[in-house]
């Protein structure tokens, strides 16, 4: 028995009877929806990294995301130079259909081929607890990446899809509301020198994660 309630079978089997639970719970009244501060507005002080472009999605992208508020940039470290690109997608709602595409699924489709992917927890200041995220190397042709990614709700960073769900439909059912975001980094990695380009993410999380937290409902 515990075997199977360790399994990926029993996990979906979880989150569909939890997801029949919620649909049914959740008809019965209008869904609360919580305000947040618009991500456009968003902003790094007292650190060395400077927004350097706006990295705006083309309409086809937006029409698949579906995402209620987008923030898609690029920034610098002003102290050595170093690179990472910044995206959250902020859906307000679940209920409707509307939610978070994995980049699991969305990387590949763009041409990007996992080489390797694991949880890993980042030490963050303000964080009683280091955060558990998802790290993926990726390549597409001569060009390779880190990309560390998470769903964050109601001040949660959740790494697994599946955990994902299930707090969707326990907040829906305990708090009557089922919004998300997706917080994704991007990191090149320049020379094969991929350790460089884990702590220039890993450093970029840590001084990013506290201020973003003030532009995502709690």
């Amino acid at each position: 028995m515990d075997d199977f309630l360790k399994s990926k079978t029993a996990r979906i089997l979880t989150v569909v009877l939890l997801g029949q639970a919620a649909v049914f719970y959740g008809l019965s009244r209008a869904e609360s929806i919580p305000t947040h501060r618009p991500l456009a507005q968003f902003s790094l002080e007292d650190s060395d990294w400077r927004m350097n472009e706006e990295m705006p999605l083309d309409k086809e992208s937006l029409a698949v995301l579906k995402a209620d508020d987008i923030l898609s940039r690029l920034y610098v470290n002003q102290a050595n130079g170093r690179i990472a690109t910044l995206f959250v997608a902020y859906f307000e709602t679940q209920r409707t259909g509307k939610t978070p595409h994995s980049p699991k699924n969305c990387l590949p489709g763009s041409g990007w081929v996992p080489a390797g992917s694991e949880i890993i927890a980042i030490p963050v200041p303000g964080e009683q607890e280091p955060v558990r995220v998802n790290r993926y190397i990726v390549s597409r042709g001569q060009n390779q990446s880190v990309v560390l990614y998470w769903y964050q709700n109601r001040n949660r960073v959740i790494a697994s899809e599946y955990t994902a769900k299930i707090y969707t439909v326990a907040d829906s059912i305990r708090y009557n509301r089922s919004d998300t975001a997706l917080v994704r980094v991007v990191v090149g990695v320049n020379g094969g020198n991929t350790q460089a380009a884990i702590d220039t993410a890993t450093d970029f999380v840590k001084a990013f994660f506290e201020p973003l937290k003030n532009y995502l409902p709690a």
